[in-house]
């Protein structure tokens, strides 16, 4: 797995968060820049836009709790409880205000961590995400598939999940963006992805409150993504005030892997937008 992630590499670091370890990755200099992973991932997933960011940025790429390195806590992992965790983390690397970016779930957690901390969010990014919350048949698949990972291991879940994940394309021909995904859902403990799971199933709908976010705001989305299709980005585009949309053709849920170079140039053009 090594060749495939920073989540183990020197570079890392954990701190000690609301009472749980959180591992951490903190790189360059410049405006902060905060990512945040998807279910059931870690911040291995971000290398490609670290390389980029991290040029003219500060970039900090956290483990959420009960993924990668980060403790594994009992109890549904709230988006709530996330994005606290991360505004803690920022605390202690004496950062104020930072663009909140997060992909799939991290989305969730940026949107809980903007409603909670508003005037800490210089910007924000919303990938492959959503604003509604699940419908009853969406929390009944989310605690099957908890029950699911704590019987039976990830294996299984990871094999259900890369279908839906990934484009076509991408699993017909990109086999080491497969592996890297499948291995980074198999490495998460069964555990922390039942908590994941449990708290994604109870979050808000965070769809009125779009319209109150005056952060600048860039929705970025897989054309082929089956799990947050493109009418989602289009509903947070629509509701977010000067908010900028893009789908990246050809990609689906993880965007930022299979589309990586319109991925970074749309996100660094975003960020020297902002601070123009």
């Amino acid at each position: 797995m090594a060749q495939f992630t920073i989540a183990h590499s020197s570079k890392g670091s954990k701190k000690v968060v609301r009472g749980i370890e959180i591992a951490y990755e903190d790189v360059g200099s410049g405006p902060s820049v905060v990512l945040l992973h998807g279910y059931p991932f870690n911040r291995s997933i971000w290398r490609e836009q670290v390389e980029e960011v991290r040029k003219n940025h500060r970039v900090i790429v956290p483990d959420l709790r009960g993924h990668g390195e980060s403790a594994v806590t009992p109890g549904p992992a709230t988006m709530e409880s996330m994005a606290l965790d991360v505004a803690s983390l920022l605390e202690t690397l004496n950062i104020s205000r930072a663009t909140i970016g997060g992909l799939s779930m991290g989305g969730y957690v940026a949107l809980a961590f903007y409603r909670l901390f508003p005037l800490r969010v210089r910007s924000l990014l919303l990938a492959n995400t959503r604003s509604q919350a699940d419908t009853e048949e969406g929390q009944q698949n989310r605690e099957q598939q908890a029950e699911r990972a704590l019987r039976e291991g990830m294996e299984g879940i990871a094999d259900a999940l890369l279908p839906k994940l990934l484009a076509p394309e991408t699993l017909a021909d990109r086999h080491d963006i497969v592996r890297r995904v499948r291995e980074m859902m198999v490495g998460t403990e069964p555990e922390g992805a039942a908590s994941a799971l449990r708290g994604m199933a109870v979050r808000k709908d965070q769809t009125s409150f779009l319209s109150r976010i005056i952060a600048p705001t860039l929705i970025l989305v897989g054309s082929n993504d089956v799990l947050t299709p493109a009418a989602d980005s289009e509903l947070m585009h629509r509701e977010i005030g000067g908010s900028r949309l893009q789908i990246l053709e050809g990609a689906g849920h993880v965007s930022n892997l299979e589309r990586s170079e319109e991925f970074n140039r749309a996100l660094v053009k975003f960020l020297n937008d902002v601070e123009v």
